[in-house]
């Protein structure tokens, strides 16, 4: 069930895959009127949209193919002439679905895209924001997610980016030696490319904003601590992950393992080591293993087995020389403006892909979770949590790994930060709507509404991503004023905007320390609210994990 499941997550949180462009560079008839751009590789043709133009599909990087597998990113190659830039180039390899085919996505997919406002202020530079997707280290590409409405209303350059994925973007051997995490890598070369090309585009290098959710959280938390990543961004969103995030054991089904975002380099070798082992490569030299396993098909190592076993970034390395974690609490991490968000009813997603085969209908359902999950420790959590607070049993259970998973531990990373550097500018948010569209592909289970949950607080930012319905009107307001917090604070590191409720700064001094926005809508849904007591925080701060 596992195999499946993160799946169905890689999917969900990565959004549904569109038809597939053309390859980057074909002639197309739509881009001859676009805008010409000249980058530091050539000269790029865009699409003018009226309102703003996308660039698609602009190499960052080399393909990482045949000798350049599992290998850190190389520049790209110059090109002649004007490269089309009027298509998204083709998503990175993706964990396949449950019965699927042929292989979806390429590995000749280091490729960014870039959309910018229209007409260009005479001599003014814009904020950048650069957005890393989620799914689970295993789906997703910058080309899911449309950022016109942040362009525009927010007067900003926005960048969308793929990376690798699984196998090919987390895969450790021993005769790699401390190679770095190549997702990661990657990620750090549209960062440097996007430093020597954001001028070109009419942004600022030099306020730079980068922003993901879920497992492009964790990537920002990455290089938030990351030595290589020194002067490549100025500020930072986290949306729904941080480097405190983990899961308990069974989070995903009965009996699943525990889940923690990042993996000792060991580790990865030892799961690299069987890999090779279980794909033939078994000559005695690293580098005759190397060889074999750089000969092998995409198809043969886009499988469900192995893209799930390489999902989790390597520290030890020159990249990430400790895990994240230690660094936030050690205080090894860059000094820059941070936003730390979350959903009010995050795990509900999670919850709600695993109902058809795991139901919680029952008081013992509950309580053999809860068991599975944390041990001895079962009783005071059933006792912080009582089924007769909650409208069903598998409510309960969300409401539990909610807490224990993301909003506390996101809290936590918050006090780590503020610990270290006190007088850093630090915001919380907490997006709360309880009736945000849902994200489509999801399951209806009656009695079992999504609320808020993971990922939810995305089609307020993108246009793009499909969901059962389209925003309301108050809905919409929410959008405008989410729009503008997130590129108010790409501009000039405080989300805070003229006739808004103010956000609470996280700083242990502050009388509001425990305190985030709410972002909900109509009248009320913005204001400053104690996220640390409304989740149990004080509870799950005293638990062994």
């Amino acid at each position: 069930m596992l195999f499946p499941l993160l799946c169905a997550v890689a999917l969900l949180t990565a959004t549904a895959v569109p038809a597939s462009g053309a390859r980057p560079g074909a002639p197309n008839a739509a881009g001859q009127s676009g805008t010409v751009v000249r980058t530091d590789h050539g000269l790029v043709r865009g699409v003018s949209h009226g309102s703003y133009t996308t660039f698609g599909g602009i190499p960052y990087a080399a393909p990482p193919t045949g000798a350049l597998r599992w290998r850190a990113p190389v520049p790209a190659a110059p090109w002649h002439g004007v490269r089309d830039a009027a298509k998204t180039a083709e998503r990175c390899v993706q964990m396949p679905a449950p019965g699927a085919g042929a292989v979806v996505g390429s590995e000749d997919c280091l490729y960014l895209n870039v959309t910018v406002p229209a007409p260009k202020p005479a001599g003014k530079k814009r904020p950048v924001l650069v957005w890393m997707h989620g799914g689970a280290f295993l789906g997703g590409s910058g080309s899911d997610y449309s950022p016109e409405r942040l362009a525009v209303r927010g007067d900003a350059v926005v960048v969308t980016v793929n990376y690798r994925l699984g196998v090919f973007g987390y895969f450790g051997h021993p005769g790699l030696g401390s190679a770095p995490p190549f997702g990661l890598a990657d990620q750090q070369a549209a960062l440097r490319w996007v430093k020597a090309n954001a001028a070109r585009f009419g942004g600022d290098p030099g306020s730079v904003t980068l922003f993901g959710e879920s497992a492009g959280a964790v990537s920002i938390c990455a290089h938030l601590t990351s030595p290589t990543a020194v002067g490549l961004f100025q500020r930072a969103v986290l949306q729904s992950g941080s480097c405190l995030m983990s899961f308990p054991r069974g989070a995903l089904g009965p009996g699943t393992p525990a889940y923690e975002p990042f993996a000792p380099q060991a580790d990865v070798h030892t799961a690299g080591a069987e890999a090779a082992r279980q794909l033939g490569c078994t000559a005695p030299g690293g580098d005759e293993v190397l060889a074999c396993l750089r000969g092998q098909s995409t198809d043969r190592l886009a499988t469900a087995q192995l893209m799930q076993s390489f999902n989790r970034p390597a520290y030890g390395n020159a990249v990430l020389p400790v895990a994240p974690d230690r660094a936030l609490a050690s205080g090894g991490f860059h000094r820059v403006p941070v936003i730390l968000g979350t959903n009010r009813d995050e795990m509900r997603m999670f919850v709600g892909l695993s109902l058809g085969a795991f139901p919680i209908r029952t008081d013992s359902d509950y309580r053999a979770r809860l068991v599975d999950a944390f041990g001895p420790a079962a009783q005071a959590v059933e006792a912080h949590y009582p089924v007769a607070d909650h409208p069903t049993p598998a409510l309960a259970w969300a409401a539990v790994l909610t807490d224990r998973s993301l909003t506390c531990t996101t809290l936590a990373a918050g006090r780590a930060i503020a610990a270290h550097a006190p007088g850093l500018p630090l915001y919380g948010y907490e997006f709360s709507d309880p009736d945000a569209p849902v994200l489509a592909g999801l399951p209806a289970n009656p009695g079992f509404p999504y609320g808020a949950a993971h990922g939810f607080e995305m089609p307020f930012l993108f246009s793009s991503l499909p969901t059962e319905r389209p925003l309301t009107d108050t809905q919409r307001a929410l959008s405008d004023r989410m729009v503008d917090y997130w590129t108010t604070f790409a501009r000039t590191g405080n989300p805070n905007t003229a006739n808004a409720p103010l956000w609470p700064v996280l700083r242990p001094s502050s009388p509001l320390a425990r305190s985030v926005q709410s972002l909900a809508p109509g009248p009320g849904g913005i204001e400053p609210v104690d996220a640390y007591a409304a989740h149990r925080c004080s509870f799950w701060d005293r638990l062994p994990r």
